[in-house]
């Protein structure tokens, strides 16, 4: 029995970035409906952990240091899934960078970002706190800032929201839905059903135009992207991008233009991708390995380096 074609996909801007929803067994009133979910489920996620919305949890958050501050549940488990990717990875990955972000020019949603400016200053690094010192209380999901200390959420932050929106989209039993994708800006998670015979196969980012990352082909679970030639932006000769390293407070540089990876879960596919940008070539190889996952990586020569495991998800 052949397999009907998908229907086309919904697209939609939300969480400041592209959002395609996918479905296996949907007609046009099946992808309606789960576009009006995907909508309603993001924006309520992207009113919490906004760092560009003053009345957002996190806002309130990183404006209240030194106190416990009681947020929703959900904005509880992804401050408590950053901290706990921080000392995963050695701190490569650190969600206290938003200092250094803004000193870097990223301090406005990025599409308002000017991507090139006069100044002949380049900007200061800042230096990264780290999360040693944040306190979490699970009893009433309250979070504790010490002063100095402000979070940034936005990539694990789409990477959770994916992760959370496929499986509302699926549980809400939309007739004929028996299987989605959610791709939140390169953050794509998958459950259910997949198209047959070779699953959901996905175009690797290419930021380089290799013309080598190819295919990719999953049923279930998450793939993620972090490349330095995507928000990127100039102040005067100085090239910038929005992977800061938290040992330099400054964008990283690590021979590396993208990082993709594969995991179970897309936020730990997007922590992963993180951290092994800022890690390099070598480190980051080692880290995405040590943590189960594979993917590959584009140096900045146009070297892929696929890591083991990549060939069981080519199509």
């Amino acid at each position: 029995m052949t397999e009907p074609p998908l229907a086309p996909a919904e697209r939609f801007r939300a969480m400041g970035t592209d959002v395609e929803v996918l479905a296996v067994g949907a007609d046009g009133d099946a992808m309606a409906t789960l576009r009006s979910l995907a909508v309603d489920a993001l924006e309520r996620r992207e009113a919490r952990w906004s760092r560009f919305r003053p009345t957002s949890e996190l806002c309130r958050l990183n404006d209240t240091p030194g106190v416990p501050v009681v947020v929703s549940s959900d904005t509880f488990a992804v401050i408590a899934r950053a901290v706990e990717a921080w000392r995963e990875t050695g701190g490569r990955y650190d969600p206290t960078v938003l200092a250094a972000l803004r000193a870097a020019g990223y301090d406005r949603d990025f599409d308002a970002v000017a991507r090139t400016g006069t100044d002949v200053h380049e900007p200061a690094p800042v230096p990264v706190p780290g999360c040693a010192d944040i306190e979490l209380d699970s009893l009433v999901s309250a979070v504790r800032l010490p002063p100095g200390v402000a979070l940034d959420l936005g990539g694990i932050g789409k990477g959770s929201a994916a992760d959370a929106v496929s499986a509302e989209l699926l549980d809400a039993a939309v007739p004929g839905v028996r299987g989605v994708l959610v791709n939140l800006g390169g953050d794509l998670r998958a459950r259910g059903e997949a198209p047959v015979p070779h699953g959901w196969v996905v175009e690797v980012d290419d930021p380089l135009g290799t013309g080598r990352t190819g295919l990719l082909a999953f049923v279930e679970g998450a793939i993620a992207t972090s490349t330095k030639l995507r928000r990127a932006w100039t102040r005067g000769e100085r090239s910038l991008h929005h992977l800061i390293d938290p040992r330099t407070g400054e964008p990283a540089e690590s021979g590396l233009a993208s990082v993709t990876v594969v995991a179970g879960e897309a936020w730990r596919a997007e922590v992963l991708a993180k951290a092994a940008f800022v890690g390099g070539r070598d480190d980051g190889a080692r880290l995405v390995e040590a943590a189960g996952a594979t993917g590959l990586l584009v140096t900045d020569d146009g070297e892929v380096v696929e890591l083991p495991g990549l060939a069981a998800f080519r199509p």
